[in-house]
């Protein structure tokens, strides 16, 4: 049991440097300009390893966009467990925005590949976003169910619309303004919520 979970360890180790080598080669050169020897100097392991993980360049993507989302999704789960809707909501907001000035580059990416249709991965990042996006949304359905919510909210696009404006101010922010402390931009985002979304907190 030791040796599995030690090489589980270890894979997940590797995925994690392939991952941020990727998104920092990508961001800087683009997809079609980034090499497999380019991942595999910037992560520091072996060309072999890269290819032993995944089978082309298209894979590799494609699987580090499921683990950059899978990532993400879990913040989210661990944010909201155990809080009431409201708190809730506000954790999801604050999980987003440091999960994007961690990974910006991984952010610009997603954002910039949700419009690119043709793409081979296009339907798996589109049923990944919609695995972060339930954990928004079962949010938000907990919160009309209790009354913390309005009760003629839209659960479904105001989960899609929570989504999208953390992830558009937050890179306007990383990329104008990054020196304004995180604090800052959670509360705007919370304002645009609390005022759009018609999500309102019980006095």
């Amino acid at each position: 049991m030791g040796v599995v979970d030690g090489r589980s360890a270890r894979r997940d180790a590797t995925r994690q440097k392939l991952f941020e080598a990727t998104m920092a080669l990508i961001a800087e050169q683009g997809f079609s300009d980034t090499t497999v020897d380019q991942i595999a100097e910037r992560a520091g392991v072996a060309k072999g390893t890269v290819y032993y993980n995944f089978a082309s360049k298209s894979v590799l993507f494609e699987e580090l966009l499921r683990y950059g989302v899978g990532l993400l999704t879990d913040d989210f789960k661990a944010a909201v467990a155990g809080r009431e809707p409201t708190a809730a909501v506000e954790a999801l907001v604050r999980a987003e925005l440091a999960f994007i000035q961690r990974y910006r580059s991984f952010a610009q990416l997603l954002l910039s590949e949700m419009w690119r249709t043709h793409r081979d991965w296009q339907q798996t990042l589109r049923l990944l976003r919609e695995e972060a996006i339930t954990v928004i949304a079962a949010t938000l359905r907990a919160g009309v169910d209790s009354g913390d919510f309005a009760p003629d909210l839209d659960v479904r696009l105001s989960a899609s619309a929570l989504f999208g404006v953390c992830l558009v101010v937050a890179l306007d922010w990383l990329v104008f303004t990054p020196e304004q402390p995180i604090e800052q931009v959670e509360a705007a985002v919370l304002a645009i919520v609390r005022s759009r979304a018609a999500v309102n907190a019980r006095p």
